[in-house]
């Protein structure tokens, strides 16, 4: 049996890995011409860390990255207003929460790829699956012959759309913008993620490696992204937060700067069609807000190669790996819309009485949630 994967992101690199180590022969396709050095980062959390330790990678990532202790949300002035320490989960699974760069991250992955076909500039036109295999036909006219799929191709999923046309995007009415900055943080604030909370507006810091800031900004809109904001001053329109926020943003190159509009997808009931099959943001894309989006993909990478390695056909294992990933990257995907939209409220009274509930709710209410994000049950 050969795997053809089609798309070269985190999930579907971290799928090849783990097909490969399991004696699968694996080939992937991948739209882009080129990786780039895309001005992004990533925490990997627990859940995916334990994966990566399974996959003999963990300690790479931690040398390459930064171990996040605490995680924190603040308001706009970043006074603390609920903090998780990662200590116990630490304890736990001798694993930390690693902060890193997207492109660190891309290349550490490819590096772990031994004779594994990558087709660059190679974007799906059509899948058709047929008595004698499956058919794969690139724009650029080229066309591929394979025996099983899957799309690991993101939220804009050419595969999911061949099988699922009628899958649907939803779209939170929020516009991220995502950099990385040369910053040297204040002592203190080197090993915590921090979500700072405003009203229709949210700034995150997340402290990567070799004095790198990852940040994201968040804001809300009421119609049209592109004319409610367009030629904006990113620096402005946080002006009422922190200053360390505009220092931020006035560190980062503006071409370096990613904007993106947030969505998920509607929940799928079925993630694979014959020997067709999705992962990652293909069959279960989350807003960020859980920062769990990529970890879920990984979550989902390691349980389908298990179960293509432990099934006897393809059909019974992607029913298998669906049953076991499921329910968790549903839950992901509506606790994560909740969190967003609970960030974003613009009424002041609302937006007072959503900061008095977050101080003082229990810290042991955090580490809960955190449990069953970090908890595998595979």
């Amino acid at each position: 049996m050969k795997v053809t994967i089609i798309g070269a992101g985190i999930g579907g690199l971290t799928l090849a890995i783990a097909l490969q180590k399991k004696g699968i022969e694996v080939e992937i396709f991948e739209a882009t011409s080129a990786f780039r050095k895309v001005g992004a980062g990533i925490v990997l959390a627990m859940n995916a860390m334990q994966i990566y330790q399974r996959l003999g990678l963990a300690e790479q990532l931690k040398t390459s990255g930064n171990c996040l202790d605490k995680m924190a949300i603040t308001n706009a002035d970043l006074k603390v207003m609920a903090g998780n320490e990662l200590a116990y989960f630490e304890g736990k699974y001798n694993l930390n929460n690693v902060a890193i760069h997207r492109a660190t991250l891309h290349e550490i992955l490819l590096s772990k790829l031994q004779n594994v076909p990558l087709h660059l500039d190679k974007k799906l036109k059509k899948v058709e699956e047929r008595v004698d295999g499956i058919y794969l036909e690139f724009l650029d006219g080229s066309k591929h012959q394979s025996d099983v799929v899957i799309g690991a191709d993101g939220i804009h999923s050419g595969v999911r759309q061949s099988i699922f046309p009628q899958a649907k995007e939803r779209f939170a009415k929020q516009l991220c913008w995502r950099g990385v900055a040369s910053f040297k943080l204040e002592k203190g604030m080197e090993y915590t993620m921090r979500e700072a909370w405003g009203s229709g507006r949210r700034f995150g810091i997340v402290p990567i490696e070799n004095d790198q800031v990852y940040w994201f900004a968040c804001a809300s809109y009421q119609k049209n992204a592109t004319k409610e904001f367009k030629e904006v001053d990113l620096g402005e329109l946080f002006s009422n937060f922190n200053p360390l926020v505009a220092q931020l943003i006035k560190a980062t190159l503006s071409d370096q700067i990613i904007e993106a509009e947030l969505s998920d997808l509607e929940i799928l009931k079925t993630w694979h069609k014959g020997k067709i099959c999705l992962m990652g943001d293909a069959a279960h894309a989350t807003t960020p807000n859980m920062g769990q989006g990529a970890n879920q993909a990984i979550e989902s990478a390691w349980v389908l190669a298990d179960c293509l390695a432990k099934e006897a056909d393809c059909k019974t294992a992607f029913e298998a790996y669906q049953n076991i990933r499921q329910a968790k990257a549903i839950q992901i995907i509506k606790t994560s819309w909740q969190i967003g939209q609970l960030a974003h409220l613009k009424n002041p009274v609302l937006t007072a009485f959503r900061n008095t509930m977050v101080r003082i709710t229990p810290d042991f209410i955090g580490r809960k949630q955190l449990e069953k994000v970090f908890e595998l049950n595979y």
